[in-house]
Formats: C-alpha cells, sequence, structure tokens
C-alpha cells in the first residue's frame, strides 16, 4: 500500500495540474485520480458515477486485467446497484468479503465478480450528491479496512472539486501553499 505521505503527494500532484481550468486538464486528473486509488487500494476497478434519472451513470473508469466490460457510459437502475444501498444506509460503506455478505442479505447479481467494495458519495460544492466514487475487488479483500476507506472518502472530496471545475460550479482549486 502506498504510504500516507505518498497519497497526501499524488492528491498535492492533482491539485496542481487541474489549477488552470479546462475539461481536458481534469479529465486527466480525474482518471490519475481513479488509477491511483486503484492501484493505492488494490482493486481491479474504481470509477465515479453520476446519478441521473433513477440511473446509475458510470462517468470516469479505472480498470484492471479482466474488468474491460465496466466502461464509461455503463448505466443501470439505481435500485440494481450497490451504489444506491450505500447512499441510503442499507449497505456499509465498506465490504471486504461481499460473498459472504450476500449469505445473510439479498444484494443485486452483477455479470462481474465482485469480492471486495468500498463506495463513498461525490458531493458537488453545494451538498448535492453527484454520484459515489466506488472501488471493488474480484476476490474478497479482507485486509481492506478503516484506512481505506479514509482515502476514498479525501478521493471523493477531491473528485467533486474536479467535477465542479468541469461543470463550472466552483472556483479552480488553488495550488497547495
Amino acid at each position: 500500500m502506498t504510504s500516507p505521505d505518498r497519497y497526501a503527494l499524488s492528491q498535492t500532484e492533482l491539485r496542481v495540474a487541474t489549477g488552470a481550468r479546462g475539461e481536458q486538464r481534469i479529465e486527466f486528473a480525474m482518471n490519475r485520480l481513479l488509477h491511483m486509488i486503484r492501484e493505492d487500494l488494490k482493486m481491479d476497478v474504481a470509477f465515479v458515477s453520476e446519478f441521473v434519472d433513477g440511473e446509475r451513470v458510470l462517468r470516469h473508469v479505472d480498470s484492471g486485467p479482466g474488468a474491460e466490460a465496466v466502461v464509461p457510459g455503463l448505466s443501470q437502475p439505481m435500485e440494481d446497484t450497490l451504489c444506491q444501498r450505500v447512499i441510503d444506509g442499507r449497505l456499509p460503506n465498506l465490504v471486504p468479503d461481499l460473498p459472504t455478505l450476500r449469505k445473510t442479505m439479498a444484494l443485486p447479481v452483477f455479470p462481474i465478480r465482485i469480492g471486495a467494495h468500498l463506495s463513498v458519495p461525490v458531493q458537488r460544492h453545494d451538498g448535492r450528491i453527484y454520484g459515489t466514487l466506488c472501488c471493488f475487488s474480484f476476490e474478497p479483500h479482507p485486509s481492506v479496512g478503516e484506512l481505506h476507506l479514509k482515502r476514498l472518502e479525501m478521493s471523493a472530496r477531491l473528485a467533486g472539486r474536479l467535477l465542479d471545475e468541469a461543470h463550472g460550479g466552483a472556483p479552480p482549486m488553488a495550488p497547495p501553499v
């Protein structure tokens, strides 16, 4: 796992890279953020979704080998997602072993195996929930814990800022001093 100092440094680099507005720079920063999360947390997929008219739409995706089917634009009815269950409190943000949890709880079935799952809301500057920042691995990941979740929450705040910049909802992030 990446050390907290390296993780903070990567987040700082992203803030600097997005100091100037521009859709391409923000897209680059979002992709880099998702890749960093996926690698750091040792997951197979990381994505930012948007909630639109009762659907969860994947907007930004970073996936490793075997997850090529998880792509931007993929959508599902909200009720058929783990994201909805996390947002409304039916599912915890951190699930190290989803197959075991399935034995005690009715959950949607997916065409791709999900072993461990982490999900946090992505909020815009005005407090509205845009969607979620999620990552998952194909196999259970018993070592995933609260530190991983804290890193995901910190990354979701940065993703919210990037989205605000992309959509003109907030001033650009100032480079750290």
